[in-house]
């Protein structure tokens, strides 16, 4: 039986350290489950080694960026380290009015101030298996000098102290498994009764006593 409904899509914050392996985790997901988009974020800085405008990042300049802050078209914005990130709230809008579930890649204020917007919205953390393991993938990436990952090193900790303002915890120490568990985060999500109601209306209804 064909359904024409579609209920709208959920957001699901995913946030880490810098080196928990979050973006890989992301590119992971985008792959294995279906009707899942990623929220392109527009930022200040400079892209880093096989980055695609439009793809990983839209990299604008400071003055594009006040502009697009005066016309108040970021869903959420945040500085870090010293540059600005801003999600555009009129895609976020659109896209789930389609039924499509977005993952926005932000740090804990931005998941701050999603939920603010959008309590339904799922926070995910995502956690090195270990200090050293992390210290491990900073200074494999290669993209950053010493005293920035000396520096990412140690927001780390004050980032993952807001572990527990999310619904679900990841330890990525293995990213196939970390994928997996949080795609059947996604898959009960889509589950859930008041999703199933509106998708599955017309079934429920003819299956119900007349």
């Amino acid at each position: 039986m064909s359904n024409a409904q579609h209920s709208p899509g959920q957001l699901y914050v995913i946030s880490a350290p810098s080196g928990a392996g979050k973006t890989s985790l992301i590119s992971s997901l985008l792959h294995t489950v279906d009707n899942l988009v990623m929220s392109i974020s527009y930022t200040t800085r400079a892209p880093r080694a096989l980055e695609t405008h439009g793809i990983d990042y839209f990299f604008v300049s400071d003055i594009e960026f006040k502009e697009m802050q005066a016309e108040q078209l970021f869903l959420e914005q945040a500085q870090v380290f010293k540059y600005h990130y801003g999600t555009s709230k009129e895609w976020v809008e659109k896209t789930l009015a389609k039924g499509k579930d977005i993952v926005l890649e932000l740090d804990w204020q931005g998941h701050r101030s999603i939920k603010a917007l959008y309590p339904d919205a799922m926070g995910i953390f995502i956690l090195p298996p270990s200090k050293e393991t992390l210290a491990h993938r900073l200074n494999g990436r290669g993209q950053d000098d010493p005293e920035v990952i000396l520096h990412r090193m140690q927001q780390a900790s004050d980032e993952i102290s807001h572990y527990n303002e999310y619904d679900y915890i990841i330890v990525n120490h293995d990213l196939k498994i970390a994928t997996e568990e949080v795609a059947s985060i996604i898959q009960a999500a889509r589950l859930s009764l008041s999703r199933q109601q509106i998708e599955q209306a017309e079934l429920i209804t003819s299956l119900l006593p007349s």
